[in-house]
């Protein structure tokens, strides 16, 4: 078990002894992930699965189920939200594949009285919750960086992530912003990677060939290492490229470091969101006032704190933190 587990076992007893959570120990809640494709889901869906067994264990609430739909479609996630209100749920955690197309669904669920916390890919309908980061500022601050890194400008590669997906959107239109703040940059060109190193790598193989040089890469997380990997197999000058905090990403940050003295940083949205969307639920549940926009921060890794993180996190994963309900607490205080 991790120290961030730990810690929020820790914290978990000692509220649970105090009696705060008699309200919600009966109380059934659900999560409905849309994809599970690479790392950072998958270390999403490990430590809701850690926190979710902790809290029902010391009996903060009566149950915590993960579900996950086959095909990243709409109609599947629809059809899923639509079971978990049949089912009883009381609170329903959602990582949407669509921000509008799930909305008659999620106001179903609202009509009957469930609770409907979105996170990380949220939703626009009204009756929800939303939890993210400013996933505009994180694209924004990846071209900020190259301005800083390398003031003269050049020509971008552009990787986005899960085409339709609102947290694709908001990435990317942060990085154009970033642009026309700094138009010594250009896209160059640009690919879907899915947020997955093998997708990446694919995708970026297949457009090289048709690039001017590139000085840098701006992309969107698990994507930064097939992208290095595509400029080393093409013989191409290795970019600054922008990493989004995966083992193996940080991992060849490292080794490239030690060798070359190679410089650059890593900043995603932490997997444990899930675990802050768990908290949030069972203190709307628990009768407590909660603004239904709340933004957390994401996660940064520097040459700093590079060592650190790498030796924190486990192979095939990602870079993480496990919210506790302190940190809920925090984190509805400052949208308040």
């Amino acid at each position: 078990m991790n120290k961030n587990i730990l810690l929020l076992t820790a914290a978990v007893a000692a509220v649970c002894a105090g009696g705060a959570f008699a309200d919600t120990s009966d109380k059934r809640i659900a999560l409905s992930n849309n994809y599970a494709g690479n790392s950072w889901r998958q270390s999403m869906l490990q430590t809701f699965q850690e926190v979710a067994k902790q809290a029902v264990d010391d009996g903060v609430i009566a149950a915590a189920d993960a579900y996950t739909t086959s095909e990243n479609q709409t109609t599947e996630q629809a059809a899923q939200i639509q079971n978990m209100i049949l089912q009883g749920y009381d609170a329903i955690l959602l990582n949407a594949a669509s921000p509008t197309a799930l909305n008659g669904a999620i106001k179903e669920a609202c009509d009957a009285g469930v609770v409907v916390v979105s996170f990380d890919s949220i939703v626009t309908e009204p009756c929800a919750w939303r939890i993210a980061v400013d996933f505009e500022e994180m694209g924004r601050q990846e071209v900020e960086y190259m301005a800083e890194r390398l003031p003269e400008g050049g020509k971008l590669l552009e990787i986005r992530g899960l085409a339709g997906v609102s947290t694709d959107v908001a990435i990317s239109t942060g990085i154009h912003r970033g642009i026309e703040e700094h138009p010594q940059f250009s896209i160059a060109g640009a690919v879907h990677g899915d947020w997955a190193q093998d997708v990446a790598q694919k995708a970026v193989a297949g457009i090289l060939p048709s690039l001017p040089p590139v000085v840098g890469v701006v992309a969107q997380g698990g994507d930064g290492y097939g992208a290095a990997q595509a400029f080393a197999a093409a013989g191409r000058d290795m970019p600054l490229i922008v990493l989004g905090n995966r083992h193996d990403e940080l991992e060849w940050w490292a080794q490239q470091r030690d060798a070359t003295g190679y410089e650059t940083m890593s900043l995603n949205i932490a997997p444990g969101i899930a675990s802050m969307a768990l908290w949030v639920a069972q203190k709307i549940l628990d009768g407590e006032d909660v603004p239904k926009d709340l933004t957390i921060p994401f996660l940064k890794i520097t040459s700093d704190t590079l060592d650190e993180a790498l030796a924190n996190t486990q192979p095939g994963s990602v870079a993480d933190v496990a919210y506790t309900p302190d940190d809920a607490a925090a984190l509805i205080a400052a949208a308040k």
